[in-house]
């Protein structure tokens, strides 16, 4: 299972960075409150980063997400969001959500174009009417090559290939006195891409951000946070 294997989980939890900054985790939460008042889903949910302080809010959260162990470090949290382990493109749970939304470039954890599709789909048939999808993902590097953190006990490396839209981050981890190399296999996409994706899924653009805090999207951005809304019946 590779990033997300025995003790994904704990290491997920150890990770260190802007992600993982409780002023980012609050920019997270307050940008996805507002939408969640008819409760919210969360595709990939992890080890509860987002989902568990948006909970503690009152908001009734659920999940879904491929990795038992992820899950098992969030159930050590709290036990009140129900999550279903299985693959987001096709798992559903009961019920229906004001709020759809998967965060931190876990799009790409889908690496086919046939699977982003299908997550947008399986997305949408969760959603009420006038619900929202959120998506926070990144842009795809315009080179073969990129550093994207260099610290002392860090370095990651994103691979990608243009043609393919295949990207593989490498991870290089000083843990236990020991440097420890992790791989995860991605499909990077862009932003007119996701759009299309969403008008199959029956959905429409309503905003687009570079970050949470609502700064302008522009040709310099990194990222998106990108937001699309299921006509109301």
């Amino acid at each position: 299972m590779g990033w997300f294997a025995e003790d994904a989980g704990r290491r997920y939890d150890e990770s260190t960075g802007p992600y993982f900054e409780q002023a980012t985790i609050d920019a997270t939460v307050d940008f996805l409150e507002p939408l969640a008042t008819g409760g919210a889903l969360e595709l990939a949910i992890g080890t509860g980063r987002i989902a568990v302080p948006l909970a503690a809010r009152g908001v009734r959260v659920a999940g879904i997400d491929y990795s038992a162990p992820m899950v098992e470090q969030l159930r050590t949290k709290t036990s009140e969001i129900e999550v279903a382990i299985g693959d987001y493109t096709t798992t559903r749970v009961d019920g229906s959500f004001s709020l759809v939304y998967i965060v931190f470039n876990s799009i790409m954890n889908a690496t086919t174009q046939e699977g982003q599709v299908a997550a947008f789909a399986n997305a949408a048939a969760h959603l009420e009417s006038g619900g929202c999808l959120v998506i926070e993902v990144g842009v795809p590097p315009d080179r073969p090559w990129t550093v994207f953190n260099l610290g002392d006990t860090h370095a990651g490396i994103d691979e990608f290939d243009a043609d393919t839209q295949r990207l593989v981050s490498h991870h290089f981890s000083l843990r236990e006195g020991d440097w420890k190399r992790s791989s995860g296999e991605f499909r990077a996409v862009f932003p007119a891409e996701l759009d299309l994706m969403a008008r199959l899924a029956g959905l429409e653009l309503r905003e687009r951000w570079a970050d949470w805090d609502r700064s302008p999207f522009t040709a310099e951005s990194g990222k998106h946070v990108s937001v699309w809304a299921k006509p109301p019946a």
